[in-house]
């Protein structure tokens, strides 16, 4: 695993802010300490989520399933915006 837990990294796949609350709560992650890593922390977790597993792990299985998700988050989320302000008109 390298540093990080499993618990984190599946967790962080559906709940990223849960998962990021949980483990600052437990202290084990200096970058969360970061002023920087707030705003990313409430705008885009799922950035923060990457950022973490690729300071332990690099370009690992775990980095490139969560940014499978993320991009799937991203995408289905834009859709459903312009699905909204069609239905709006």
């Amino acid at each position: 695993m390298h540093g990080l837990p499993l618990w984190f990294l599946v967790l962080s796949l559906f709940l990223p802010r849960i998962a990021l609350l949980i483990a600052w709560l437990d202290h084990w992650h200096l970058i969360l300490a970061q002023p920087w890593a707030a705003v990313v922390w409430v705008v885009l977790p799922r950035v923060l989520v990457l950022i973490l597993i690729h300071a332990h792990q690099g370009f690992s299985n775990w980095f490139w399933i969560h940014l499978v998700v993320a991009l799937l988050v991203w995408g289905g989320s834009g859709h459903q915006a312009s699905q909204r302000r069609r239905r709006g008109d």
